[in-house]
């Protein structure tokens, strides 16, 4: 069933990569609602909700950016995030494909913000034993844009990018741009001056039911396409086991419920943003 929550229903959400949509309709699902979508004669993208007698609504809002195909069921009062790094012309762009996360959406990117487990999850590659210690960083809530961001944030990795094979000491910085979008940059070691930009599209399917892609803007002239994608796709696989077996699969916006670490500043922050923004969809402890 459509969710009723007002704060999901006017956020964006990539549904499809936009290449891969054509004349012959695409069926999904978006916050509990069957929605298609397809590529009209003119190139113009159509997406519209299914009830459940197979008669087409309206069409929704569309837009193509970052490779995927965006829409709402609602009414944004913004517009889509701004990734500046796409418009750089001699950045990699690497789009990961779709996985589909038994769990829920803001699950998804608080896993995304922990670096605690890189060790023991992302073993010889995003972290290792003895380096476990998660120095202290600082993450706020900035008003002005009315999004999330942790900085100075360092952690040692084994394998900082798919260039490297070698382990050094990185500096993160972690974006929440939407209650479904999250993002990293680090500094690009074939470039130390510039960021790569990598970001986390999440399409809350049903509440405890997402798909999410990756996409990369990269500084690499060195990597094969294939070797950048199975970097990423190897750590998001492994991302995968731990999310759908975190209990409760809806994320608790409630303190009380899970005690929190000095490395689980960012989560903390996160989940008071979107207690404060009254999100019900994917979440626990709203009214409502």
């Amino acid at each position: 069933m459509k969710t009723t929550d007002p704060v999901a229903l006017n956020e964006w959400y990539a549904i499809e990569t936009a290449a891969e949509v054509t004349a012959r309709p695409r069926a999904t699902r978006l916050l509990g609602q069957d929605i298609v979508s397809e590529r009209r004669e003119d190139g113009a993208f159509l997406v519209r909700e299914r009830a459940a007698d197979g008669s087409l609504g309206p069409a929704l809002p569309a837009r193509e950016r970052y490779g995927c195909l965006w829409t709402t069921l609602g009414q944004p009062n913004r517009d889509l995030l701004v990734i500046e790094e796409a418009a750089e012309a001699d950045r990699r762009f690497v789009p990961c494909g779709w996985v589909k996360l038994r769990t829920s959406a803001p699950r998804v990117v608080e896993n995304f913000l922990d670096m605690a487990h890189f060790p023991f999850v992302h073993t010889d590659i995003l972290g290792a034993e003895p380096h476990t210690e998660v120095p202290a960083y600082a993450s706020e809530i900035r008003r002005d844009v009315d999004e999330v961001w942790a900085t100075n944030c360092t952690f040692f990795q084994p394998r900082i990018a798919a260039t490297e094979s070698s382990g050094d000491f990185v500096r993160l910085t972690y974006r929440v741009p939407s209650p479904f979008v999250v993002m990293l940059y680090r500094v690009c070691p074939t470039a130390p001056t510039r960021l790569d930009a990598i970001a986390l599209f999440i399409q809350p399917m049903e509440e405890e039911l997402c798909r999410a892609q990756a996409v990369m803007y990269l500084v690499d002239d060195v990597s094969t396409h294939t070797a950048l994608l199975n970097f990423e796709q190897v750590i998001f696989l492994q991302d995968r086991i731990i999310v759908e077996n975190q209990r409760p699969l809806r994320l608790p916006l409630e303190p009380r419920h899970e005690i929190p670490t000095r490395a689980d500043k960012s989560s903390v922050v996160y989940r008071r943003w979107l207690k404060e923004k009254g999100l019900r969809f994917g979440t626990t402890g709203q009214p409502g």
